[in-house]
């Protein structure tokens, strides 16, 4: 076996939404792989305390930050201005950030369902378009959208959340066939319940929590990490040979029946 296959070293990559959460998980587990992060995420404090964090535990890894909000275009700009300044191009690219306000699809504003597109939809796309010219420096890097089982069946995030990440997951598709030849991969991970802070407070009611976990085979809340593994088995070249792939991090619950 070759133990390279396993193995980061000397990559660069970039993170949004790497200030808490799965953002945080993921970038801690690409470190933990060799790689050097950089993260970009809109809460200053919380960026600083990651960076602070994963270097006390990574101290020959290089951690950087960009506060940016990825749903502004102009902040999307410069933070891909910020990263072609370390002048090694890119060779991962992790779209996390998202956001979402849960209502019933007729309660939505106009300006509502478009901002949840522009975080979880748009940003990707064009994050994914910037980076294009930074991974293609490289034979070989990629690309790890952050979907969700919300984007393949019905739960009660709201319609434009769902919608959302749906069209992400068919953007993951095609970029994968049109990047394909320039030796770029792009798949995705499909989230269920994870235990973060944005899920916390649903999560702390029981008979809420009794019923996601009827709905999942393995009988409990996912962890951050366990999706940060996915992401970070689709970033190493023991994937290689993988594209175009919606990976569902879910405990079984896209695959239960009755």
């Amino acid at each position: 076996m070759d133990p390279k296959r396993w193995r980061l070293d000397g990559q660069l990559a970039l993170v949004t939404g790497g200030s808490a959460g799965i953002g945080r998980a993921i970038a801690r587990e690409l470190l933990g792989f060799g790689a050097d992060v950089l993260l970009a995420a809109r809460d200053a404090t919380g960026l600083e305390s990651a960076r602070t964090e994963l270097l006390e535990d990574f101290p020959e890894r290089e951690v950087n930050t960009f506060v940016a909000d990825v749903a502004d275009e102009e902040q999307r700009r410069e933070l891909l201005d910020w990263v072609e300044d370390f002048g090694e191009g890119l060779h991962v690219l992790v779209n996390n950030a998202g956001g979402n306000v849960t209502k019933a699809a007729t309660d939505y504003t106009e300006d509502e369902w478009r901002q949840i597109f522009e975080i979880n939809l748009f940003s990707a796309f064009e994050l994914s378009r910037y980076a294009y010219p930074l991974l293609t420096k490289h034979a070989a890097s990629c690309i790890v959208n952050v979907g969700s089982v919300s984007g393949v069946t019905h739960v009660r995030s709201g319609a434009p959340y769902g919608m959302s990440k749906a069209a992400m997951h068919q953007m993951t598709r095609n970029l994968a066939v049109e990047w394909a030849e320039d030796g770029v991969r792009v798949n995705c991970v499909a989230p269920w319940y994870i235990r973060t802070r944005r899920t916390s407070d649903k999560l702390a009611d029981p008979d809420y929590l009794d019923e996601v976990l009827l709905r999942t085979p393995l009988g409990r809340i996912g962890e951050p990490e366990e999706v940060a593994a996915a992401v970070a088995f689709l970033c190493l070249p023991a994937s290689a040979y993988v594209t175009g792939e919606c990976i569902a991090v879910d405990g079984g619950f896209l695959r239960y029946g009755f």
